[in-house]
């Protein structure tokens, strides 16, 4: 989860990577960025490089949206705490793909694939979720097709629209919540809380 400052700066392309404490691997190729309580944009994963905090440069600090790498260091700090220039970071850098103040009404599913949302749905909703929701999205989560995932879970690609009714509900259930934001005019875009970070 991004502050509010960081995510402004993800989304005006200032911020292209994000330093990490630790070796970090990233599960996916892509990830989605929230902030404020929502998901703000999909952003692709396009390297991960690893360092020593003392082998940091300016470079690095302005990827990640700071002026220098004292400021990167000090804010590194106030996130983690202690760390010492002998400790591992990781810099993930990232390509945002997708913003989702930017989403459209015309589309089904406002312009997220299922995968987006399942990996939405686990993240704001996965209390109330039943568990065949939760095996739905959770193969959903790591790339499936729709058709895919009815084959594994019910042996037929005929029952892709169990799937689907789950993935609109999960959907309707984000939307009702205020996660996805939705504007009722088909000129409009869908925002996700208007950017509200």
């Amino acid at each position: 989860m991004l502050s509010h400052e960081y995510a402004n700066l993800l989304l005006s392309g200032i911020k292209k990577a994000t330093v990490r404490l630790g070796l970090v691997v990233p599960k996916y190729d892509e990830v989605i960025i929230h902030s404020g309580g929502r998901p703000i944009a999909k952003a692709k994963i396009v390297g991960v490089e690893y360092k020593k905090v003392h082998q940091l440069t300016d470079e690095d600090a302005k990827l990640d949206g700071f002026s220098s790498v004292d400021e990167l260091i000090d804010a590194l700090r106030r996130t983690y705490g202690n760390i010492d220039d002998g400790s591992d970071v990781s810099i993930i850098k990232l390509e945002v793909i997708q913003r989702f103040d930017d989403l459209r009404n015309h589309d089904p599913y406002y312009g997220l694939n299922p995968s987006d949302i399942a990996r939405i749905g686990m993240r704001y909703l996965k209390n109330e979720l039943s568990d065949e929701e939760k095996r739905v999205l959770e193969l959903l989560s790591k790339g499936l097709s729709i058709r895919r995932a009815a084959v594994k879970l019910y042996g037929s690609p005929d029952r892709r629209s169990k799937i689907r009714r789950i993935v609109r509900r999960v959907l309707g259930e984000l939307r009702r919540r205020g996660i996805v934001r939705v504007s009722e005019n088909l000129e409009d875009h869908t925002t996700v809380g208007e950017v509200q970070l």
